[in-house]
C-alpha cells in the first residue's frame, strides 16, 4: 500500500480510541466516551436516533432505552452511528487539550447576572446565565473579528454568534466546534461568508440564502401561511395562503384545500399552491379565526 492510499484510509477511519461498543439488554447499539454513553434508537416509525445519558455507570449490556434521554439528530445507519461517536470522543479529546478554565465570575451581561464562566483565554470568557448565555470579548479581541461579522459591542449570544468567536479564533476551539461554527455562519451569514471567503455558496450550503431564493421564485405565486385538517372534509388539509408568503392584509390571503398526505410533504420553506390542483375553497372553515366571516372566502 502505497502512502498516499495509507493516508486516505487513515482519513476516512473514524478514530475510535477510547470507546467501548456493546449491544443493550434491549438490542440497542450502545457506545461509552468518558462519562457519555450513545445509543442508536429505533423509534416506532422506524427511523433511528441519538440519545444520550451521563454518568451512567452500569455495563453497557445491561442498559435499556429507560436509561437515555434527549434527542440528539437522525442517524441513517449503524456506520452513521460510529462516526457520530468517533466525532463525540475526538471533541472530547480536543477538549482536554484546550485546558479551559471553568470559574465563577461576578458580571453583568446582556441576558441577566453571570452563574458560571469558562476562560478561553486573555479577553474571551463565556457566560452562562438563568436563561441564556454567550461571550464576552475584550476590546482587543474584539478588534480582530472581521469588520463584516464584529458588533457594536462586546457580547456574543451563544445560539448562534459564537460561531463569529469562534471563526475569529479557531486555536481556542475544537474540530467538531469549527465544523458547526462554520456551518452556523453560513446558515445565518451567508453574505458575509461569501464576501470573507471570496467564493459563491451554491444551493444546501445556506439556510438563510436557499429561504431567500425560495421566496424570489415564488414572489407571485400564493405561499401557505397556516394550515390545519379540515373538519369538514376528512383528509384534505385546509390552508391559508397569501402571494410570496407576505400577508400585508386580511384581503390578502385565501383559502384551498390540499390533501393531507401531500402537504405532508411540503418543502423547508412552505408549500406553494398549485392553482391546477388546488382550488380556491369558499366553504366551512376549520379556523376559528375564519369562522363567520361573511363572505366565506
Amino acid at each position: 500500500m502505497t502512502a498516499t492510499v495509507q493516508s486516505k484510509v487513515a482519513a476516512s477511519t473514524p478514530d475510535l480510541s477510547g470507546v467501548e461498543f456493546a449491544t443493550s439488554a434491549d438490542g440497542m447499539l450502545v457506545a461509552r466516551v468518558d462519562d457519555l454513553v450513545l445509543a442508536m434508537v429505533r423509534a416506532p416509525s422506524g427511523f433511528a436516533f441519538l440519545a444520550s445519558a451521563v454518568f451512567v455507570r452500569r455495563p453497557l449490556v445491561e442498559l435499556t432505552r429507560g436509561d437515555f434521554i434527549g434527542h440528539d439528530g437522525r442517524v441513517a445507519d449503524e456506520a452513521e452511528f460510529r462516526a457520530r461517536v468517533a466525532e463525540t470522543a475526538g471533541h472530547k479529546r480536543d477538549l482536554a487539550a484546550l485546558n479551559r478554565v471553568q470559574t465563577r465570575i461576578s458580571a453583568s451581561t446582556p441576558w441577566g447576572g453571570s452563574q458560571m464562566s469558562i476562560i478561553y483565554a486573555d479577553g474571551i470568557i463565556a457566560h452562562s446565565t438563568a436563561g441564556h448565555g454567550g461571550f464576552h470579548l475584550s476590546a482587543d479581541r474584539n478588534a480582530k473579528i472581521h469588520p463584516l461579522l464584529r458588533k457594536d459591542t462586546p457580547w456574543y449570544e451563544e445560539d448562534c454568534e459564537w460561531a463569529i468567536v469562534a471563526l475569529s479564533f479557531p486555536e481556542l476551539f475544537t474540530a467538531h466546534e469549527r465544523a458547526a461554527a462554520e456551518k452556523t455562519i453560513r446558515n445565518t451569514w451567508p453574505d458575509e461568508w461569501e464576501a470573507i471567503n471570496g467564493a459563491k455558496l451554491t444551493e444546501g450550503e445556506s439556510w438563510i440564502k436557499d429561504c431567500r431564493a425560495f421566496y424570489q421564485r415564488h414572489a407571485a405565486d400564493y405561499v401557505v401561511t397556516s394550515a390545519i385538517f379540515s373538519e369538514h372534509h376528512p383528509g384534505m388539509t385546509e390552508v391559508v395562503a397569501v402571494v410570496g408568503g407576505n400577508r400585508r392584509t386580511d384581503d390578502d390571503e385565501r383559502r384551498f384545500l390540499v390533501p393531507s398526505d401531500e402537504y405532508a410533504g411540503r418543502g423547508r420553506f412552505g408549500f406553494v399552491i398549485n392553482p391546477v390542483r388546488h382550488a380556491q375553497y369558499h366553504g366551512p372553515s376549520s379556523f376559528i379565526g375564519w369562522r363567520g366571516r361573511e363572505d366565506g372566502s
